[in-house]
């Protein structure tokens, strides 16, 4: 019982006579008794009878009540007593609520049965006493004596007051400063106006419904300030707004079982009041345990000798108003009946409006018209406003001019407006500035339901009017089927469509397009050919997912998970990968992205496709573009053309049923050119354009398709063969070769296991050592991916596959074992037959079924292992001896390095004398090696800058002038092109002219300008993956490829001292460092001395040739 140390009446009870009390106690509770006449209105949860002391509480005459026990006699004959048998009643009831009180451990069933228990059983007493008693009733049906008296315990036929008369009201307590605190979510509850709440939360219903029992149904209701928040108790007071209603639950019933609890209350609020401070749940729920309420220790301890001091104080009368001083030093901040439970109590104070005078204050009055004519307004549009306003009618008596708070209140109460606009006029407490919130709120409500009113007038035209068209419809297709013209396969056929558009969001165009072929469908012969071309777009517009999306993971560890698990390295591919699903998850949503892996083969393009695929949950479809050359292949075909069908990208979307696939196109290098058929390239410009693609025209659906969602990733070998537009659209990822410590690794985590279970050794002792695999590597497979290492591995196990068949023997594996019971039944039902081998047997269908079998176990005796040692027994002999051309490089030679699709690779070049130097000798330069145009030009410019050096720094050595060379790129067969060789050529050039032999151990790779500026070169990866295959120590590359070297995994760099230049003078430094100027210069001195007779065979030469030009010019 909430504060009862801080009630008035607690002093008066004190001193009461104790059989009066109790007799006074029995006659309130029995006016809370159910009575025959509202026994049907009774809910399956009514309220349930209070206490004596809770009824005492509640009773509206208590003060005057307890004046009339004491001044009457007993001995008076007109004073009817007090049965004995109805005080037994009454104190055995009590004995029960409080004996029922006690158990703390009830469910809320249990308390369920009870109170109805106890109900039957009061109404059964109740209907004993009325029938025993021959007072009569009034009209009304109470009692003459209950219609008398207040208190109905007398009257002039001394009739008593029966338990079965209608209940009276309880005096709602003006004062109530500790109470049970229920938030409200998004709308505050106004006075005067009745309200049903959920509670949710088991511990504050099942405080309610004590609340209710005990005859103290009285909350405190404040609504959140958050719309997000919904819970049954409030954790903090900063969560709600601080004026709330003072409500009493006029009726609570259980909607929910054991397991979901749920509770319906009916609230009626009374009075604005204020929240001053709150007791959070946790602090009542440690809180001691409930205890009788004061009124009942009151009762139970009141003696015979307080009898003095109670007839001293016979003359005061208690009442709400009045204080006890003595109550108040008893002041809990929990009330008794909410300790231990797990609620929130509030500590409130009552709100009182501003005075106002409508007399001289116009302003109310103008405002209470302008609200009355806009209630008019919105009831001629909203019809449940208008209902609202017809029951606000009924139950008021007065003028609503003559009270304009309630009519404020009830503005805000039916409005829907915001929650703080609602909670703004609760708060308001100067009526004028209430009634001109309340008129806004209601402004806005009229304009809702103006606007309301022109939506539904719209929606309600459309309606009739299809409706219209639908009847007329049936009536067609009804006169149709009598008259025979339509089948009842075309009316399935309309039927699947339209269930299948409508569960379809259908763009408005799209949706404009199929209604116009359902209508064309409808007046179509079905045996015509339009008919079947209808039919078949219908299909296709169906099958597509409109509206269908899968739901992408944003996860960034689960998506590096699945890219590490089915990939090694790509690194620059998962990173780019990840920031995508990033981006997302900070969005919320992810657009299409169009990406464009290029790399050498068997690196994992196309595998990664699927990774990424899984790794973001969306759907994958892959199709190859190489070598196609019709561009209907990608935006589908006309639909008049015989076998008409959609593009490639609406095939796929019809697959994955989403919106949002990834869809990998492969090969986009090698897609055709332009031909009769169109130009592939130029079609798939608007198919990957981000700007364009969210509307792609297919040509056969002829509506367009937002593929904005997808998400494309094309591969290629290199993008020189990519049409520049095209390129410029996608976002390019290069990939390159992986080295030695990768393919390894690749090896042993993916492609040996792989191998092993496809080869039916999944479970044997087969085991392939690193040596062998590093020796597959360095001799076998030296390609930049994995794809000619995934042959060999599969060769390995195949070989070790039948040596272990071959060495253990069939007799161990027996073909009776592989077989299922389905296998050996067929192979039973064929040795039964005898028919020829040479003729065709008529079952030959059933005899062409393969027969069941399952995978045979090796036996644990079989061990294989393959070495380094005993490898070629099973691949052959080696492929590659070495990568190095030579052990000790000759002047003359340079290695370079190369890049191809492929990957990287060593480039020798070497350069030689033709002809024996001397004086009468010409200088020359002769190139060979399937040398492209590029580098044809870049071996010119390598030897004029060699000349110009030699010139410049030795200029008494006259090798060029006198020498001629040949510069000749090993592996003939082999077409090569590109600048980058230009310093290589260069050095090989002058080290043959200084006779000075290049480090075997230094590879080189820059373009070369006429002035010696080293220019900047691409594939600096791949090729320094080649300088390492190749055992090259130095790699002397342009100062511009810096940032490329510095990108390198520490893996590939480990071992090779990078050397960046930019001027081939810094090269001269590095391949020709002990180069001595005078030695130099004495080089090939005396191969060039002029001997005796040679200047006369040059003069003579010179002369004979200038007479054979002299000749030519006749």
């Amino acid at each position: 019982m909430p504060h009862t140390s801080n009630l008035p009446w607690r002093a008066a009870l004190r001193h009461a006579s104790p059989s009066a009390t109790r007799n006074l106690a029995s006659r309130a509770s029995a006016r809370y008794l159910p009575a025959q006449c509202t026994a049907s209105i009774v809910s399956r949860y009514p309220l349930r009878c209070p206490s004596p002391p809770a009824a005492l509480l509640a009773h509206r005459n208590f003060s005057t009540s307890l004046r009339r026990e004491k001044e009457k006699d007993p001995k008076d004959p007109k004073v009817p007593p007090e049965p004995a048998e109805e005080d037994a009643v009454d104190e055995k009831k009590e004995n029960e609520a409080l004996e029922f009180d006690s158990n703390q451990g009830r469910t809320f069933k249990q308390l369920q049965d009870k109170i109805a228990e106890m109900e039957a059983r009061a109404e059964l007493e109740a209907k004993n006493r009325a029938n025993d008693s021959n007072a009569p009733r009034a009209a009304s049906g109470r009692s003459a004596a209950a219609g008398r008296g207040g208190d109905g315990s007398g009257g002039d036929n001394g009739g008593k007051k029966r338990k079965g008369s209608s209940p009276v009201s309880p005096a709602v307590p003006e004062v109530y400063p500790q109470l049970m605190a229920i938030p409200l979510l998004r709308r505050p509850l106004f006075p005067g106006f009745y309200k049903a709440i959920t509670i949710r939360d088991r511990a504050v219903g099942e405080a309610l419904l004590e609340l209710v029992r005990r005859g103290q149904p009285y909350i405190g209701a404040f609504m959140f300030k958050e719309d997000s928040v919904d819970k049954d108790v409030i954790d903090d007071i900063s969560e709600v707004h601080s004026v709330g209603t003072f409500c009493q639950v006029t009726n609570a019933f259980p909607v929910g079982g054991d397991d979901n609890f749920a509770m319906t209350c009916v609230l009626y609020p009374h009075r604005r009041i204020k929240l001053t401070d709150l007791t959070p749940p946790k602090a009542v729920e440690e809180g001691t345990p409930e205890t009788p309420s004061v009124v009942e220790s009151t009762l139970e301890e009141a003696t015979v000798n307080e009898a003095p001091s109670n007839q001293a104080k016979g003359d005061v009368v208690a009442s709400f108003e009045e204080a006890s001083e003595e109550a108040k030093g008893q002041e809990d901040n929990i009330p008794a009946l909410l300790k231990g439970r797990k609620v929130s109590v509030a500590e409130v104070e009552n709100l009182a409006e501003e005075p106002y005078d409508m007399k001289t204050n116009k302003t109310i009055q103008v405002l209470i018209n302008e609200i009355v004519n806009t209630f008019k307004g919105v009831a001629l549009l909203n019809p449940l406003f208008r209902d609202h306003i017809s029951t606000f009618s009924v139950h008021t008596t007065m003028n609503v001019s003559e009270d304009p708070v309630k009519l404020a209140d009830f503005a805000a109460a039916v409005a829907q407006a915001e929650s703080g606009e609602l909670q703004s006029v609760l708060e308001e407490m100067d009526i004028e500035k209430r009634l001109s919130k309340s008129l806004e709120v209601l402004k806005k409500e009229l304009l809702s339901a103006e606007l309301q009113k022109k939506v539904s007038d719209d929606a309600n035209a459309r309606v009739s009017k299809k409706n219209r068209e639908y009847l007329l419809m049936e009536q067609m297709k009804q006169i149709k089927r009598e008259l025979g013209i339509e089948s009842d396969g075309k009316e399935k056929l309309i039927e699947k469509f339209t269930a299948k558009a409508a569960k379809l969001a259908m763009p408005e165009g799209v949706r404009k397009v199929f209604d116009e072929e359902m209508g064309k469908l409808a007046g179509l012969e079905a045996n015509g050919s339009e008919f079947n071309v209808t039919r078949n777009y219908l299909d296709w517009l169906t099958q597509l997912p409109w509206g269908l999306r899968s739901a992408e993971t944003f996860a960034i560890n689960h998506a590096r998970e699945v890219l590490d698990e089915d990939h090694h390295g790509l690194k620059d591919v998962k990173d780019r990968i990840l920031e995508f699903i990033a981006v997302g998850k900070l969005r919320g949503t992810v657009e299409g992205k169009i990406l464009c892996l290029v790399g050498p083969p068997g690196v994992g393009k196309t595998s990664i496709g699927k990774s990424i695929a899984r790794a973001l949950n969306r759907q994958y479809y892959r199709f190859s573009v190489g070598g196609l050359y019709d561009v209907a292949e990608i935006k589908g075909h006309r639909r008049t053309y015989v076998g008409a069908l959609p593009g490639r990208i609406i095939q796929a979307l019809k697959k994955c049923q989403t919106e949002n696939p990834l869809v990998l196109i492969d090969e986009v290098d090698k897609m055709g050119r332009m031909s009769n058929h169109g130009d592939p390239a130029s079609a798939l410009l608007e198919l990957l354009d981000p700007e364009q693609n969210n509307s792609f025209l297919d040509h056969y659906l002829d509506v367009p398709v937002d593929l904005s969602k997808v998400l494309f990733v094309c591969t290629a070998n290199m993008d020189d063969t990519i049409p520049q537009p095209l390129l410029d659209r996608m976002e390019v990822i290069r990939l390159s070769g992986y080295v030695s410590d990768e393919k390894i690794a690749i090896a042993e985590k993916y492609l040996a296991p792989a191998a092993k279970e496809m080869s039916g050794l999944k479970g044997a002792d087969v085991e392939l050592h690193n040596g062998a695999i590093v020796e597959l590597i360095n001799k076998y497979c030296r390609e930049s991916g994995v794809r000619n290492l995934k042959k060999h591995i599969e060769k390995v196990y195949r070989k070790a596959a039948l040596k272990i068949v071959s060495e253990v023997g069939e007799d161990a594996l027996p073909e009776a074992d592989a077989l299922t019971e389905k296998g050996k039944a067929a192979q039973k039902e064929s040795e039964k037959d005898d028919t020829d081998p040479n003729a065709t047997p008529e079952n030959i269908d059933k005899q062409s079924v393969e027969k069941p079998r399952v995978a045979l176990k090796v036996p644990d005796t079989v061990h294989v292992s393959i070495t380094q040692e005993n490898l070629k027994d099973y691949v052959g002999p080696p492929v590659y001896i070495s990568d190095r051309l030579y052990e000790t490089t000759p002047p003359g030679v340079a290695m370079g390095l190369a890049w191809t699709a492929m990957g990287g690779s060593a480039l020798y070049i070497e350069s030689i004398v033709q002809n024996a130097l001397t004086a009468a000798s010409h200088g020359g330069l002769e190139r060979t090696g399937s040398l492209r145009d590029v580098m044809k030009e870049s071996t010119g410019v390598a030897y004029s800058f060699a000349k110009s050096v030699m010139a410049r720094e030795y200029p008494k050595n006259k090798f060029f002038e006198h020498a001629r060379i040949h510069l000749h790129c090993p592996e003939g067969a082999t077409p090569k092109d590109g600048p980058s060789a230009g310093i290589t050529m260069t050095s090989s050039l002058l080290s043959l002219a200084l006779k000075t032999p290049i480090k075997e151990h230094v590879a080189m790779t820059g373009e070369i300008t006429l002035t010696g500026k080293v220019l900047r070169i691409g594939g600096l990866r791949e090729k320094t993956v080649a300088a390492r295959r190749a055992g090259a120590k130095t790699v002397i590359f342009p100062q511009d490829n810096m940032s490329d070297w510095l990108e390198l995994p520490e893996n590939i760099k480990e071992g090779i001292e990078g050397k960046p230049v930019s001027w081939y003078s810094d090269v001269f430094s590095i391949v020709f460092p002990d180069v001595d100027r005078d030695t130099a210069n004495k080089l090939w001195k005396d191969d060039l001395k002029t001997k005796k007779g040679d200047r006369e065979r040059k003069e003579r030469k010179r002369k004979d040739d200038e007479e054979e030009s002299g000749e030519d010019d006749d």
